[in-house]
């Protein structure tokens, strides 16, 4: 089975970091992978890509003319893909030698049409104490209990993320009203992607924790003002993704509030009357304020939404 690897890549200092996230794909223990590097409108970091990979059978580059986001970017990757699974992988992560053989074997012993893996945080400024596990998804990885093995979900994050081409086929690309681009931050493109494919084939994507990525979160990423403002975004985007023509399964988020409110901060308040270490309170206050954060950009989406001015 062959797999296209698609990576988009748009600024020069993360030249390094693409080069290490390409290289983990060219490693994999699965030998039939090609791979598609997107660069976005960038030359300068394209010709410099060029001179490093254009000599690797494997690799194929193409640059945008202009900076055009994330979402036209994968969908040209899914364009010049020859694989019959294509596979996602972003330019600050490094996948496991086996992530595309574990992404394969859901294929090869089921009927699915997309499956997906575990993202895990590469801290590269240490890991603060203050972060919750359960908003590690701000950061781009998952909080693993919260995902059975082999469980169907709507999506796995965009970084660690197959589907058979068929699907691009019946459902189209992804959708650039809702992928980042410059200053818009509505972060939602593999969401309504993976809705409209379950709209479409009835059907969601299989998730398989043994297909690993790790994803480098920088020592701006654990700063509380960038975290807050990602999760103000992210409430955003999941009402625009509600003002879509697309159903989609069921929402998680309904009992990832649960979680929220009877496990995670009860847990939290036991183990501080145990240990009184001062984490656990920040750790509440994080998730009282992120949640809230989250809270008030949904409510923000939808104040715009529906007054009869902007």
């Amino acid at each position: 089975m062959k797999v296209s690897v698609v990576v988009c890549a748009y600024s020069m200092e993360r030249y390094d970091d693409v080069c290490e996230a390409v290289e983990s794909v060219l490693a994999q223990t699965h030998e039939d992978i090609e791979i598609i590097l997107i660069i976005d409108g960038n030359e300068a970091l394209f010709e410099r890509l060029q001179s490093e990979f254009g000599n690797q059978e494997a690799v194929t580059l193409r640059c945008n003319e202009e900076n055009k986001g994330l979402s036209y970017s994968r969908t040209q990757g899914v364009e010049q893909a020859n694989g019959s699974v294509i596979a996602f992988l972003d330019d600050d992560a490094i996948a496991e030698p086996n992530w595309i053989e574990e992404l394969v074997r859901g294929y090869e012993e089921t009927d699915a049409i997309a499956v997906g893996g575990l993202m895990v945080p590469e801290w590269v400024a240490g890991r603060p104490d203050f972060l919750p596990e359960e908003f590690y998804w701000l950061i781009g990885a998952n909080y693993e209990p919260r995902l059975e093995a082999w469980a169907e979900v709507r999506n796995t994050l965009g970084s660690n993320m197959s589907f058979r081409r068929e699907v691009f086929e019946e459902v189209g690309g992804f959708d650039e009203q809702v992928g980042l681009k410059g200053d818009n931050q509505i972060q939602a493109e593999e969401t309504e992607l993976a809705m409209r494919m379950y709209d479409v084939l009835g059907k969601g994507m299989l998730y398989n924790p043994n297909a690993v990525v790790a994803h480098k979160v920088f020592d701006y990423r654990t700063e509380p003002r960038w975290l807050l403002r990602r999760a103000f975004w992210q409430g955003y985007s999941k009402r625009a993704i509600e003002t879509l023509d697309v159903e989609g399964p069921n929402d998680p988020e309904q009992a990832f509030l649960r979680h929220l409110l009877f496990i995670a901060i009860p847990s939290r308040i036991r183990s501080f009357v145990r240990t009184a270490e001062i984490k656990e309170i920040q750790q509440i206050v994080a998730i009282l304020l992120l949640t809230a954060t989250v809270g008030a950009g949904y409510l923000t989406r939808l104040m715009q939404d529906i007054l009869p001015f902007r």
